[in-house]
């Protein structure tokens, strides 16, 4: 069984840097349609004010100026200010604030002010120009809720009110920890290292022949990586968390070190 089967990633999935799948739930049809009811009220109401001051300011004056400010107005309503909001609240709208929703990239993070200018963009065109139907059938049959915009800027929108508990490092067994400091241990690839992770994380509930199976599959993918291999004949998990806690140990050195340089080389910034 390869490192591929046995780590199987859905769409959702995020892999961190060690190798630990993040699920971000995307939101359900249903919240997305009360937040952008709420989006829209906000919207109708700003728009109102918006509207009103501008064509207070420019009645008195000629046509032409009067169509610039009703121009302005829709442009600050449904695009400037819609998208400026959702980047400085890192993806949130007044709607995705009270129902505890936040857009996100598709890779999962955090979106900048250009993925939320087109999805306001596109966002006009779907939800007002034609009633809101393009939006809510795209959100229906897109797995993770997409709306036109969403398509089109890269981005999903997401449940932020999960908290994710991250598995527990493994340990560095302490017959291994000799020859783990001294071996060339390379990174490992993303899907094999989220194999491992999942496979020592599940150790408990396995039984000793699929144990043996799983590990022994695992322990020859990872030993391309690693050099010279343990002497001794220990279990195949046992050299799997080995290798991942001596991995992680070396990967936070050179974080560290990296944040030393760059403390020392901004000191007199």
């Amino acid at each position: 069984m390869s490192a591929a089967e046995f780590a199987t990633l859905t769409e959702d999935d995020l892999v961190t840097g060690e190798g630990v799948a993040l699920d971000l739930p995307a939101a359900s049809l249903g919240t997305r349609l009360v937040s952008g009811l709420i989006d829209l009220l906000v919207t109708l109401v700003g728009g109102f004010i918006t509207f009103f001051v501008l064509l207070t300011a420019t009645v008195q004056t000629d046509e032409a100026l009067l169509w610039a400010a009703y121009v302005l107005g829709m442009v600050l309503v449904f695009v400037v200010f819609p998208a400026t909001l959702e980047t400085l609240t890192r993806g949130r709208s007044v709607g995705k604030l009270a129902m505890g929703l936040r857009t996100v990239r598709d890779d999962g993070g955090p979106i900048s002010f250009h993925h939320a200018v087109v999805r306001a963009l596109i966002g006009f065109v779907e939800i007002y120009a034609f009633s809101g139907a393009p939006a809510f059938f795209s959100m229906l049959l897109s797995r993770r809720g997409k709306r036109l915009g969403d398509y089109a800027a890269g981005t999903y929108v997401v449940r932020d009110r999960v908290t994710l508990q991250l598995p527990h490092p493994p340990e560095m067994p302490r017959q291994l920890a000799a020859w783990a400091a001294h071996a060339d241990i390379a990174s490992l690839p993303t899907g094999l290292a989220l194999a491992v992770r999942q496979f020592l994380g599940r150790l408990p509930g396995l039984d000793r022949p699929t144990r043996d199976r799983l590990g022994g599959a695992l322990l020859a993918d990872v030993l391309q990586y690693v050099a010279p291999r343990p002497m001794g004949n220990e279990p195949p998990e046992l050299v799997l968390a080995a290798v991942i806690a001596e991995r992680r140990k070396r990967d936070l050195a050179r974080l560290r070190r990296d944040a030393a340089t760059r403390d020392r080389l901004t000191a007199g910034i």
